[in-house]
């Protein structure tokens, strides 16, 4: 006998649950040393060592982004500065932070029911990142080389290392030091994508 209508409706339900519930995001300070982590969407807090910060992202997200902020301080109503990741002196995000920052980026349920997600240094880098699903077969990104130490003195600054602007050079270097990441705007081996409904981890000191 054929389903009917309602009963196929009824079946459909798990598969569109899977497809449309929110992304859970578990964002890990492993750094030695306190971070205050950021995300467009998600806004931002402060994460001791060991800590981690859990955050739900809608489904159909397109141009996420979570950072690291490193040397903040921020008074009792949320104002303050960051040496790195600033994002217009709050804590709560609510703008993208100032660069040098290590992105993991991701846009979630886009067509055929992928997920897509990278690791970039375009803006260049701050500090250690992985990036990748919690479960199934898709890859885990990292960018965990002391990129820190060994930057060209033209690109050092005060808590990380500046982006390449388009340089080619530049981008060779970091492109030897973290394999993973996209370094240069159309790099386009650096995107990964998993099925959609899947649960990412960002750890900070891999």
């Amino acid at each position: 006998m054929a389903a009917s209508p309602s009963s196929l409706s009824l079946l459909l339900l798990p598969l569109l649950f899977s497809l449309s519930r929110a992304a859970t995001f578990d964002i890990v300070n492993q750094c030695s040393d306190t971070i205050w982590p950021a995300a467009l969407p998600g806004g931002g807090v402060r994460l001791d060592p060991g800590q981690t910060w859990s955050l739900n992202v809608n489904p159909g997200t397109a141009g996420g982004r979570i950072w690291a902020r490193t040397g903040c301080n921020f008074d009792g109503s949320g104002s303050g500065s960051c040496q790195t990741g600033d994002c217009g002196g709050r804590l709560n995000c609510q703008l993208s932070g100032a660069p040098p920052t290590t992105l993991a980026e991701f846009s979630l349920n886009q067509p055929n029911n992928l997920d897509f997600y990278d690791i970039s240094v375009i803006d260049g880098f701050n500090v250690p990142m992985s990036f990748g699903p919690t479960s199934g077969g898709c890859p885990n990104l990292q960018c965990s080389a002391d990129v820190n130490g060994q930057c060209p003195s033209e690109q050092r600054v005060s808590g990380g290392c500046n982006g390449c602007n388009g340089q080619m050079q530049c981008s060779t270097f970091f492109k030897n030091l973290c394999p993973d990441a996209y370094t240069y705007p159309s790099d386009n081996t650096a995107t990964k994508s998993c099925p959609s409904g899947t649960n990412y981890r960002v750890v900070f000191c891999p």
